[in-house]
């Protein structure tokens, strides 16, 4: 790192990361704002550089770098940056002279990470200069879907970033499926919702309405409306524009509109309002910027929130406002309920329409895109950069047919996880590899203390790493069998304690569990518990019948309950009838509550239950599960391969 000594600075602390936000517009200045503050309130740990380019700094977009001022930031360079002219040539011309600029910029900042938001053209250029001079790339909001040419804008800047700080689950999917490396994408969350979800509760929220759309205005009884060019189809976006107009002045409800942005086609667009009159119309407040503070008062006390911006399908969902979506600009967006898209329209009475239906609704509020937590989680993401890791990319391509060349360190060791199975009767300890073939398997009586079973599992574990090594075997992790697996993900709960399926009670008053309570599964259906009854027939000399071979000094176990059931013996079938409806009633409960696709029985017990379970669900389900396939595992191990799997799918991964 060197620092920048061509500034009257206080000395900065040499090992800390110099971090350069730059910021194209007011759109992703709401995005990158709160991140700028929490990097700013850490000067112990971070060096803030902040650059300042695009329609920021022209008049008609209103000047809005003077808000990035007043916000106390310090602007480290200003670039113009736009061609004028609204048309696809000028964002041409805009992308060349930023590229021609920006490389003096970089290079006197020498930032360590330079982080860019989203699917702009301006921003296409930053990501474009950086990676050319050699500077690490923090990309937010990549792996999204949208409409116009910002698609193609945004996954270009995601391959040429380093490392990814994504809103939603399927964006982060998304990302994964382009390659990018999965150790290096962060599900943080938008976080613009870092300061809307803290904010839009503000006390004062009527005098900023009334601010911008007069005292004679009420909550609720106004509109919002953006609309923005579709650079892949600008005619058909100038006319949908036009026809909002016609439905907005239809409706005669007050209305606040934003000009468009400077995208190719946003001139012909001002052209249309001014030729409709809205400027100077009574029920119409035109304004060319809103303080972002004062946005989220006004869209989240609206009635209605119409046009294609992308806060009327990523924010206002926060706030529960009905909006109206137009045209193609947010195809492939994820969108709560609040969200009615009219795709098309000829006429303006499609739109009037879908006013009269959303106008002054109240949906609940959706959390889609962040839960306000993304900034805590993106600083701790850029506290784990290496800048001693070398800064080319690696991309995860999915696998294809083996090269003939080999690696040295490929040949010598087998990556691998150590699967744990806490069985009733036993513990078992595997090595696992990649290749889903067990290496290794250890297995031992389970204790009857918790202190003796932990202590034995620790040894087991020790034992099964040192053989690791003499087998080349790196371990990658330790996986534990049983849980419940959604959208790829392990659920933990909030001790790390989900999914104790075992012990979900299916009786008030049933036997005694090994947890210390009455009428688990466990208690009805385990081996142990079958042993147990298997036992306490044969003491009582009930569970021996003609035709069952049994040696005096031979272990009672529940293999001899369900041989003597098999045999005719009433009692044993009996018992296994009762642990087959204990199971099968809480795997209803299973199904009531997750609605899985498929029952998957597993263990010696397996086809034994088979056919009772699929019974009791098909009399005693509700009928959405009553008719689910429930079927016995093939495999050799199914709990200490579904362990390891957890880890080998995910070894590299980070999540916060």
């Amino acid at each position: 790192m060197v620092p920048n000594s061509g500034k009257n600075k206080n000395q900065k602390n040499i090992s800390n990361l110099r971090v350069c936000v730059a910021t194209c517009n007011r759109a992703d200045y709401s995005k990158l704002a709160p991140i700028m503050f929490g990097i700013k309130a850490h000067p112990d740990e971070f060096e803030l550089e902040v650059v300042v380019l695009g329609s920021h700094l022209i008049d008609d977009y209103g000047n809005t770098f003077r808000m990035i001022e007043q916000d106390d930031f310090d602007i480290g360079s200003k670039l113009h940056t736009i061609v004028r002219g609204e048309d696809e040539a000028a964002m041409v011309e805009s992308v060349g002279l930023a590229l021609v600029k920006l490389p003096d910029v970089l290079q006197r900042l020498r930032p360590d990470i330079l982080v860019v938001h989203g699917d702009r053209f301006d921003a296409l250029a930053l990501a474009t200069a950086a990676a050319l001079m050699n500077i690490r790339i923090l990309h937010l909001e990549g792996g999204e879907v949208s409409g116009t040419i910002d698609d193609s804008i945004r996954h270009a800047i995601s391959k040429l970033a380093h490392y990814h700080a994504c809103c939603t689950r399927r964006a982060e999917q998304h990302l994964i499926a382009m390659c990018e490396d999965h150790s290096r994408i962060l599900l943080a969350g938008c976080p613009s919702y870092d300061k809307l979800l803290s904010s839009h509760h503000r006390e004062d929220y009527m005098d900023i309405i009334k601010s911008w759309l007069g005292d004679k205005v009420q909550e609720g009884d106004y509109i919002v409306a953006l609309q923005h060019p579709v650079t892949t189809d600008i005619q058909h976006s100038i006319k949908i524009y036009g026809l909002m107009l016609d439905a907005l002045l239809s409706f005669n409800k007050r209305t606040l509109i934003l000009f468009p942005n400077i995208d190719a086609g946003s001139k012909e667009m001002v052209r249309v309002m001014r030729k409709k009159g809205i400027e100077q119309h009574p029920n119409f407040r035109a304004v060319k910027h809103i303080p972002f503070e004062q946005f989220i008062q006004l869209v989240s006390h609206a009635g209605c929130m119409i046009g294609n911006s992308s806060c009327g399908v990523r924010e206002a969902g926060a706030f529960g406002t009905p909006v109206i979506n137009l045209g193609s600009r947010q195809t492939g967006r994820e969108t709560g309920e609040n969200v009615l898209h009219v795709r098309d329209a000829d006429t303006h009475n499609k739109i009037y329409h879908a006013l009269e239906l959303q106008f002054g609704k109240r949906y609940p509020c959706s959390k889609i895109y962040g839960d306000g937590n993304a900034v805590p989680r993106i600083l701790k993401f850029l506290r784990t950069i290496n800048l001693d890791v070398p800064l080319q990319k690696t991309f995860c391509f999915p696998p294809v047919k083996d090269c003939i060349s080999q690696d040295i360190d490929h040949i010598l060791e087998t990556q691998s996880a150590l699967a744990v199975d806490l069985g009733g009767t036993n513990l078992r300890v595997a090595i696992v590899c990649m290749r889903g073939n067990i290496v290794k398997k250890y297995t031992q009586p389970n204790p009857k203390t918790f202190e003796e079973r932990m202590n034995l599992l620790l040894k087991m574990c020790t034992d099964a790493l040192r053989d690791a090594v003499c087998l080349n075997c790196r371990v990658l992790g330790v996986g534990i069998g049983g849980g419940i697996i959604h959208h790829n993900e392990l659920v933990h709960g909030s001790t790390f304690c989900a999914a104790e399926l075992g012990h979900i009670m299916v009786s008030l008053e049933g036997p005694e569990c090994s947890c210390g309570s009455h009428g688990c599964i466990e208690a009805y259906a385990s081996g142990m518990a079958l042993q147990r009854e298997a036992k306490r027939l044969h003491d009582a000399d009930l569970l021996k019948v003609e035709g069952m071979d049994m040696k005096v000094s031979e272990p009672i176990t529940a293999a001899h309950l369900i041989n003597a059931a098999k045999l005719g013996n009433s009692k044993a079938d009996a018992v296994l009838n009762k642990a087959a409806t204990a199971l099968g009633v809480g795997i209803i409960n299973i199904l009531h509550i997750v609605n899985p696709s498929l029952v998957i029985l597993s263990g010696v017990l397996a086809s034994y239950y088979l056919a009772p379970v699929q019974h009791i669900i098909s009399e005693r389900a509700l009928f959405s599960v009553r008719g689910i396939k429930v079927v016995t595992s093939d495999l050799e191990e199914p709990a200490l391969l579904g362990a390891a799997s957890m880890v080998l799918d995910y070894a590299t991964r980070r999540i916060y």
